[in-house]
């Protein structure tokens, strides 16, 4: 089937939508359907594709999209659509044999309210809806398979998003240096799935939901980027909870910037903004901060707002307070986007959404796994509050034929299955003596994040197994070291032992496995012990000559690292990053609290720490606490890394801690429970359960008998 990936295609909406409806009923092949999508650079700037079509039957058909009637120089248009993608093209050497392209570029006029169109002989073509269809079937993709592949990560344009800042050159072939890099080179592209959700564009407000790894930061800066591409005179800004991921933001979106359109974003135009900043420049403003300023109501800083709000509702009173004192709020932003809304308060989205100019452009990226607070975000008819009707000011509606306001991201291109599976059986008490500690609100929520049912169901009161397959976990991420170098658990006797194990175990990873000393990341997960527990270990690499820093306090409040130096960091400043190495000190911290909610959230720093590696983790600890997570791991580790466990009933999910809440039509209940029922039966046909032959003949007397009807 044509999959249609809905772009800005607002300046000819009639006949992109006409487009994408008659191409997907009419053919019969694969492909994807890209609309408002590519923009190449120029000499003249930036030029955007009405619409593109990537099929391995069709192969590649740019088409130049007429709202009206009138077709002008459809024929030069053409000639220029051809020629700006073959420049586009050209660079990418496994799509050309010599100096030629190894496939044809086929350029359509599509005049959908056209009722009598010139005559045109190739390789120009003009259609309206009586038969663009029959026009696209005339044409055939002629290459090799691998070369569609290569073409289709080329009209991506994320060839080297992933890839690690500096070079490697390792000299040993089997060293972690050496692994690293070949994990670096396999990762550098966006999956399929991940750059529609850069290019699916909602007038209104979008949610991005994934595991940790799915790439919601990069998805949320090449957003960005394209949008500013598309909208050069919107002002936009990107929010988070994290400090450092301010360089990370700015290095993605002015990367991806330059490969889509060939120059710099405009930065006028582009804030990546603190969420409660202060007084002074640029660089210490924040949304809130803006916000208090542009609509002349008094600003609170964290000192004067503990005060008045008290201690840990800061910021949810500021932003609350902000909001009752404004009757008719200033537009600052036409776009904003917020990564880590799990982190940050219900009153500051509120705060954003209420900040925008019509039509309310927010896209907010979340993974409440990795909560920090406790908090949970609620669904997005509650999250923004209510109209003077009454209603809600925001529903995410799933409609068929238009972009998607509601994105999981299910593929994991940070962790391996082993490190993820281990990540999720702690988090959520899989293998807890005492039972479970949290779960998702909705069922399908497993399978929408990538895990498939092998036995059993995801039904209350029923024994079920979930498992990750080489889809949603690519067998790269753990192909490359044995399972027992992937995590490791390790318990001591008391601190010091601690220290000098991970002193030496960061020493070998430097001199002997070929890590940069950037590669390595550990983390203290109590953010209130973290400068002192670290301490004596930066200490003593420093007597090796071995740097380091602690994030947040040696450096900037916006560096996470620097080249040549170990990361030290707390857990809240380990979010939104990643290393090959990471090193988990004091786990027992996070083994349990004083009831189920504290130990949820002890269990997310966990899940978080974890989560950050790219390739290895250690986890380390010390007392009871380090062996209740040692024996759920051993326990996790017996059944292959898979979660096996006895779901829990409605009632029994209202002594847990539930999470990703949702409001629900039975519209979209209904299609997440057919995605579920179909990826069983694809399960089925892999398994030999299922005769495909049958199942075809089966499919055809039923499309044949509703035919009679």
């Amino acid at each position: 089937m044509i999959e249609v990936i809905w772009g800005s295609a607002k300046e000819k909406p009639i006949s992109s939508r006409a487009l994408a409806e008659e191409l997907s009923a009419t053919l019969a092949g694969d492909g994807y359907l890209y609309l408002g999508y590519p923009i190449i650079g120029s000499p003249t700037g930036p030029m955007k594709l009405d619409a593109l079509l990537v099929s391995p039957t069709f192969g590649l058909v740019a088409f130049d999209l007429v709202e009206g009637t009138e077709l002008g120089a459809f024929s030069a248009r053409q000639d220029d659509i051809a020629s700006m993608l073959e420049v586009r093209l050209k660079p990418y050497a496994g799509l050309k044999a010599g100096r030629k392209l190894k496939f044809d570029i086929n350029v359509v006029t599509y005049a959908p309210a056209k009722a009598h169109l010139p005559d045109a002989e190739p390789p120009y073509f003009v259609a309206n809806q009586t038969n663009v269809g029959a026009t696209v079937q005339g044409f055939h993709w002629n290459a090799e398979a691998d070369v569609f592949q290569n073409l289709l990560a080329a009209v991506q344009v994320v060839t080297s998003i992933r890839a690690g800042k500096q070079k490697r050159e390792p000299k040993k072939a089997d060293s972690r240096g050496a692994k690293l890099k070949r994990v670096e080179d396999s990762i550098a592209n966006l999956d399929q799935h991940q750059s529609q959700a850069v290019i699916e564009t909602v007038e209104g407000v979008q949610r991005i939901r994934g595991l940790a790894g799915s790439g919601k930061t990069i998805v949320l800066a090449l957003k960005v980027a394209y949008l500013h591409s598309q909208n050069p005179s919107w002002r936009i800004a990107v929010t988070f909870n994290t400090r450092s991921l301010k360089e990370q933001f700015r290095r993605l979106i002015n990367n991806f910037t330059i490969e889509q359109t060939g120059a710099e974003p405009d930065w006028e135009y582009i804030d990546i903004i603190n969420a409660w900043g202060g007084p002074g420049d640029r660089e210490r403003d924040g949304v809130y901060h803006k916000f208090c300023r542009l609509n002349e109501i008094p600003f609170f800083d964290f000192g004067a707002a503990k005060r008045k709000f008290g201690e840990g509702k800061e910021f949810a009173g500021a932003c609350s307070e902000a909001l009752s004192a404004t009757k008719q709020t200033a537009a600052l932003y036409d776009l904003m986007l917020i990564d880590e809304a799990q982190d940050l308060p219900i009153e500051f989205l509120r705060l954003c959404y209420q900040s925008l100019s019509p039509p309310g452009r927010l896209v907010y990226a979340y993974d409440e796994l990795q909560s920090l607070t406790g908090a949970s975000v609620p669904p997005a008819e509650e999250l923004f509050g209510n109209g003077s009707d009454g209603m809600p000011l925001v529903r995410l509606n799933q409609e068929e034929g238009g972009p998607r306001q509601d994105i999981i991201l299910e593929k994991c291109y940070r962790n391996s299955r082993p490190l993820l599976a281990t990540a999720h059986a702690l988090g959520f008490g899989i293998y807890r003596d005492r039972g479970l500690v949290q779960i998702f609100d909705q069922d399908t929520l497993w399978t929408d994040v990538g895990y498939v049912v092998e036995e059993g169901e995801l039904a209350g009161g029923q024994q079920v197994t979930l498992a990750r397959t080489p889809d949603t976990s690519p067998e790269f991420l753990e192909d490359h070291s044995s399972l027992d170098d992937l995590i490791q658990f390790h318990k001591f006797e008391g601190s010091v032992d601690q220290t000098a194990w991970l002193v030496q175990a960061i020493q070998a990873d430097i001199r002997e496995q070929e890590l940069r000393p950037e590669d390595i990341v550990v983390i203290n997960p109590n953010p209130l012990t973290t400068q002192k527990e670290v301490g004596p270990a930066r200490q003593q690499l420093f007597a090796i000559d071995i740097n380091s820093e602690l994030a947040g306090v040696s450096t900037s409040a916006d560096i996470f690292s620097k080249a040549g130096c170990v990361t030290f960091t707390g857990i809240f400043r380990a979010k939104g990053n990643e290393a090959g190495m990471i090193y988990i000190m004091n786990a027992h911290d996070c083994a349990s609290g004083w009831d189920k909610t504290a130990t949820a959230l002890n269990r997310n720093r966990l899940f978080t720490a974890i989560t950050r590696s790219k390739a290895w983790v250690r986890i380390l600890g010390i007392g009871p606490g380090m062996d209740l997570l040692m024996q759920e791991w051993s326990t996790l580790k017996q059944n292959k890394y898979k979660l096996h466990f006895l779901y829990p009933t409605d009632e029994q999910k209202k002594l847990l801690r539930v999470i990703n809440k949702e409001m629900q039509g039975k519209g979209r209940g209904r299609r997440k429970t057919v995605r579920a029922q179909r990826d069983q039966l694809l399960q089925a046909v892999e398994k030999g359960e299922v005769d495909v032959d049958q199942l075809i003949l089966d499919l055809k007397n039923i499309k044949l008998n509703s035919g009679k009807k």
